[in-house]
């Protein structure tokens, strides 16, 4: 966005084909998680893991079909074995007859169980035995026999002392079909499980195990009725629809490319800024043509399972050939598409990442040409790319979606308030004019939170003052409830003042739009400036004019006080990038010459490794320096020889504390042709 604004807080300022499993280096990538339990269930149907009908000649499926059995039966014997320690009965001490009648004398008997002539029970307190064979020297279970000769009466003894009999076996374990479950109830659940879950991916088609991991996540978009996206709701971008219009007359029209020969483009990528459109063309373009519209973000491919990425490509473009015509669109490519090799991906061929994009690369260079299947995708970050996926045969078409022009951006707005009343005083002409480098994303807020203004006021339509309000809180901020000193607002409005002054002295520069010195998000106060049309190339004048109009707010607090504060940091920053960019991108120093010693934006590289020498960099920071301090210069003479107007300017400034445009160049006495402006809330 070309806007400026100017504040002062700490120094803040604004300018407004199937997956190949082998390596590089002719090794065999090891089998994930996945392919592994695939491939375990789908050996009992004699399948192979990826679904296909296993091949006789090929692979030693008897051998993989026995191993998992002896596997099965080990899991079983383990299990049983795990079961048969957590039921096994307590340890008893055996005991001689004698001994336990002693024991019945002397009142420490708790009670008994009888079996025949076998007698188990416990003892009230422990006691000590040490027969001939190591027994326990505590006991407090026993088991004991009773002599067939003897001819005690036990039972009445037993009785008499008050001992409860019992004629079944306490250590009987449980039934048969408890024992059963506990056994092998886990293993068979889980073979169970695992069946159930090869069944369902069989019968869902999709290729994948484990029930469902490896679906494809993408939405289907069936264009009916109210719900269909057209061309008439994307506006702003006509050179777009025009290259994607080839792929809706296509789909409607497919024959009549045939029969000439002409095969359509199978993949298109649209790149721009975010908030372009392009996600919203990609709908159109599948409303257009009245085809299923499959929408999914690039991320979405990626699972912590190695293979689930591959297998959702699969079964995602699988979908579409059963539908087709259709469109498939993907959203924020570059998340699976970067460049292989680099550091973006792991070590070795065994990145999710880097599998995904081989299975895209697969089903897009394996279309014949006759699917009816087109790819659409979508990113923020094209010079990123993998350059397999940009040669001809896969995206072979690549669509710049760039932001809008002042009559783009009057379209978006028509199209976004459609459903808006609006009031007489509305222009949208005069918001697309004050709204350069807005993206159709940007315009759909500005319009949200105009038609919110209006709610809070209790307008009937929204007005332009609602615009105006709307328009100064996204690009100033929310207006913050703080009281300054009367020092700090007077060096406010002087700060701002120097930067208005400057952009209206300035020949060349931007017109100053508001000056405010309301604080707002992190701001003390706010100049904007914004150009009368939109600029794609910039002259070293005007550059030059906005050096010295980001230092006129340092400027005039040095012609005024004498002194400076903190509050131009963020001039000076947005002032340095600037001349950098001067100096070592554009070829605007005679010293350094027409060489190109930054990279291009977006492409930076860490640690200086940009490929220039020392010397270089040393004279581009003071070729950068050189600019700065001439442009400082500059702009402290031209307040100093102003320094009526810039009084007459600040002084107005503390009155109202906000103005615009109009009222901005009245205080400072500089004639200006005035243009359409937008409507603004009154002065605070």
């Amino acid at each position: 966005m070309t806007q400026t604004t100017r504040r002062r807080s700490g120094g803040s300022s604004l300018r407004l084909s199937p997956p190949d499993r082998s390596r590089p280096d002719g090794g065999k990538e090891p089998l994930s998680l996945l392919d592994r339990l695939r491939g375990w269930a789908a050996e009992g149907s004699g399948r192979s893991p990826g679904g296909a009908q296993g091949d006789p000649s090929g692979a030693p499926a008897p051998r993989r079909f026995r191993g998992f059995w002896w596997l099965l039966i080990a899991g079983l014997v383990l299990n049983w074995s795990f079961t048969s320690v957590v039921t096994a009965r307590a340890p008893r001490a055996e005991i001689p007859y004698t001994f336990f009648t002693e024991q019945l004398d002397a009142g420490n008997v708790q009670d008994v169980y009888a079996s025949a002539d076998t007698i188990e029970g416990t003892f009230k307190m422990a006691v000590e035995h040490a027969p001939e064979s190591g027994a326990l020297p505590q006991i407090e279970a026993f088991s004991t026999q009773r002599p067939s000769f003897a001819d005690d009466d036990l039972l009445a003894t037993l009785e008499a002392h008050g001992v409860p009999v019992h004629a079944e076996n306490p250590d009987a374990g449980a039934p048969l079909l408890v024992q059963l479950l506990l056994g092998f109830g886990p293993i068979l659940l889980l073979v169970g499980l695992l069946v159930w879950f090869q069944r369902r991916s069989a019968a869902a088609a999709s290729g994948s195990g484990l029930g469902g991991f490896g679906k494809s996540k993408a939405t289907r978009y069936q264009p009916d009725g109210a719900r269909r996206t057209t061309f008439a709701d994307v506006a702003g971008i006509d050179d777009v629809e025009n290259e994607v219009g080839e792929i809706v007359d296509f789909l409607k029209n497919s024959d009549r490319y045939r029969q000439v020969g002409a095969r359509i483009p199978r993949g298109v990528l649209l790149s721009g800024p975010p908030g372009t459109g392009k996600t919203l063309l990609a709908r159109a373009v599948a409303g257009e043509a009245g085809v299923p519209f499959f929408s999914i973000s690039a991320s979405e491919f990626i699972e912590a399972i190695v293979g689930v990425g591959a297998s959702r490509v699969r079964d995602l473009f699988d979908q579409a050939k059963k539908v087709a015509p259709a469109i498939v669109f993907i959203d924020e490519l570059d998340a699976i598409g970067r460049a292989r090799g680099g550091g973006s991906f792991s070590s070795g061929g065994s990145d999710e990442r880097e599998q995904t994009l081989n299975q895209i690369l697969t089903e897009m260079d394996g279309f014949a040409g006759d699917e009816g299947v087109v790819v659409l995708a979508a990113t923020n970050r094209p010079e990123i790319l993998d350059p397999a996926l940009l040669r001809p045969g896969r995206f072979d078409r690549r669509v710049a979606v760039s932001p809008p022009d002042l009559g783009g951006r009057l379209q978006i707005l028509r199209v976004h308030t459609r459903e808006v009343p609006l009031a007489a005083d509305v222009d949208l002409g005069a918001v697309a004019a004050v709204t350069p480098g807005m993206v159709g994303a940007d315009l759909a807020n500005l319009v949200n939170e105009a038609a919110l203004t209006a709610a809070k006021h209790r307008h009937e339509r929204v007005t332009g003052a609602d615009f105006g309000q709307a328009l100064e809180k996204i690009v100033l901020g929310t207006v913050r409830g703080i009281v300054l000193s009367p020092e700090e607002r007077v060096r406010t409005a002087y700060h701002e003042s120097g930067h208005a002054l400057l952009g209206m002295l300035t020949p060349g520069a931007d017109p100053v739009r508001r000056v405010t010195i309301i604080p707002r998000g992190q701001a003390l106060g706010v100049t904007v400036q914004t150009p009368e049309a939109d600029r794609y190339g910039y002259s070293e004048s005007y550059l030059r004019g906005r050096l010295a109009g980001a230092l006129g707010g340092r400027a005039a607090e040095e012609a005024v006080f004498h002194d400076v504060t903190t509050g131009a940091e963020n001039d000076l920053q947005q002032a340095t990038q600037i001349a950098r960019q001067m100096v070592g991108r554009w070829g605007m120093s005679r010293a350094v010459g027409p060489v190109a010693v930054l990279p291009p934006s977006g492409q930076e590289q860490p640690f200086g490794a940009d490929g220039a020498s020392p010397a270089t960099r040393q004279l581009v920071d003071e070729e950068v320096r050189r600019l700065m301090e001439e442009s400082y210069g500059e702009a402290v003479k031209t307040l100093r020889d102003n320094r009526e107007r810039l009084d007459q300017l600040a002084q107005r400034l503390l009155e109202r504390e906000s103005l615009d445009e109009d009222e901005a160049y009245a205080a400072a006495g500089v004639a200006r042709v005035s243009v359409p402006a937008l409507a603004s809330p009154a002065a605070r």
